[in-house]
């Protein structure tokens, strides 16, 4: 069996679905990529082949560009509205003749797209009668329901009739702005002889007959409104090879008081306002910190020599040797680098920036596992006392332990291999699950 996976070319979207596709391959399966091609390289270096984009390739570097010009301490809308128009579709015709290509010439047996690239998911999996699954970079499912909070908003989930009310209300005003995106979907829908979607993109999806949720129940609110396609297979992590060194390295750093690791995420292109906070508000603290910034930016942009010894600062270090030995993460909120630290059982200081970020940090705070430092009102001092406040509390690091624990029960890679290859496997799976009345049920078995 034959499956291509189809992503946007950022780390915390192709890197999970390459620990995916080798599972695949493990099972007997073959995989190859549509992706970007500044990922080719990483992702044949496991022996998985690519097909860069052809026609798609200048679309997201150009959301990248108008994110690096913005402050980054939170989204903007006029670039979120530019990249949902221009990116995520007017794109979805240039990825369907991309990928119809690759249908051609690999001839595929499923398709897996991740959450935001819509023409596998919205024209492909009915216009090629190829079963798609979604595997979303997200830790949480982007349905709608009673049980979800708002998007995009990062709110706590509505317990009580208040916060119901405001949820519908928040859920209409979202409807009315996204209407005139919806017609255009159905307009390129149309142009491929396919119906209108009959409701909005995040329904739509719950139609597909997979949707892979990278998490736990735990850590996405427990809802119980969610179609029986939603499985949630836990963390599906991959990073590239350490250099050797790293482990020595490591072992030179002070092992008597904590170790706290602050990242910005590996596709934050903005000011590096957190790592720079944490350099300002922990030199001389009773803690190591290991700041990793990724290749998008240089030290001095946040770490002006001389540096306090407590203070250590990296390129990039492997969160599978540095993160068991941390005490606690502090972060931006993104799916990679969160499901990294709960995997590893350490609490999280979350300061949600921009996208996703601001959802997945309400659900490691529901889950008892950390803290949220709004990006307005991230000092230093704030930061140093949020990240204390975990330190001192023994209840973070239970409540991320116990993340942990669920997260080691569940499939992982090889279970969502697994559920992949049973689209084609199964004589009854199909293409697009019918539409019928608003989702509800039991929302899917965790494996």
């Amino acid at each position: 069996m034959r499956v291509l996976f189809c992503c946007w070319p950022f780390e915390g979207h192709v890197f999970p679905q390459l620990s995916i596709a080798l599972a695949v391959r493990e099972q007997g399966g073959e995989a190859a990529f549509y992706t970007g091609s500044e990922f080719a390289e990483t992702v044949s270096s496991e022996g998985v082949p690519v097909f860069p984009y052809d026609r798609v390739e200048s679309a997201w570097r150009g959301v990248r560009e108008r994110e690096r010009a913005v402050g980054g301490r939170r989204q903007s809308l006029r670039v979120a509205r530019q990249a949902f128009r221009q990116w995520l579709v007017e794109t979805i015709p240039d990825q369907v003749a991309d990928i119809r290509e690759v249908i051609a010439q690999w001839q595929p047996d499923v398709l897996v797209t991740d959450a935001s690239m819509w023409g596998p998911s919205l024209v492909l999996g009915e216009s090629e009668s190829l079963p798609v699954a979604l595997a979303s970079p997200l830790i949480y499912a982007l349905l709608p329901g009673p049980d979800a909070p708002a998007p995009g908003l990062g709110l706590a989930p509505p317990r009580d009739l208040r916060g119901r009310v405001l949820t519908r209300v928040i859920g209409g005003v979202t409807e009315l702005i996204a209407r005139g995106a919806r017609s255009r979907l159905d307009e390129i829908r149309s142009d491929f002889g396919l119906g209108p979607m009959g409701c909005g993109v995040n329904e739509f999806m719950g139609r597909l007959p997979l949707y892979l949720v990278l998490s736990t129940p735990e850590l996405d609110l427990n809802r119980w409104d969610l179609p029986p396609s939603v499985h949630y297979v836990g963390a599906c992590l991959w990073h590239p090879p350490q250099e050797p060194s790293t482990d020595e390295w490591l072992d030179s750093l002070r092992t008597d008081r904590p170790w706290v690791h602050v990242t910005d995420g590996t596709s934050h292109f903005q000011d590096p306002f957190v790592l720079r906070a944490a350099v300002q508000g922990l030199s001389g603290a009773a803690m190591e910190v290991i700041i990793t910034h990724g290749r998008q930016r240089q030290p001095e942009a946040f770490a002006p020599e001389p540096l306090a010894p407590n203070i250590h600062v990296r390129r990039w270090v492997s969160h599978a040797s540095l993160l068991p030995r941390c005490a606690a993460l502090v972060t931006t909120g993104g799916a990679g680098s969160t499901m990294a630290g709960l995997r590893a059982g350490i609490p999280l200081v979350l300061v949600p920036t921009t996208w996703d970020k601001p959802e997945n940090a309400i659900r490691v705070v529901e889950a008892g596992a950390g803290v949220i430092v709004r990006p307005r009102r991230c000092s230093p001092r704030r930061l140093r006392e949020a990240i204390e406040e975990v330190l001192g509390d023994p209840a973070y690091s239970e409540a991320a332990q116990a993340c942990a624990a669920r997260l080691a029960r569940a499939p992982g890679p090889a279970g969502a291999a697994t559920l992949i290859q049973g689209l084609v496997r199964e004589p009854s799976a199909t293409c697009m699950v019918p539409l019928a009345g608003p989702i509800r049920g039991s929302g899917g078995s965790p494996g």
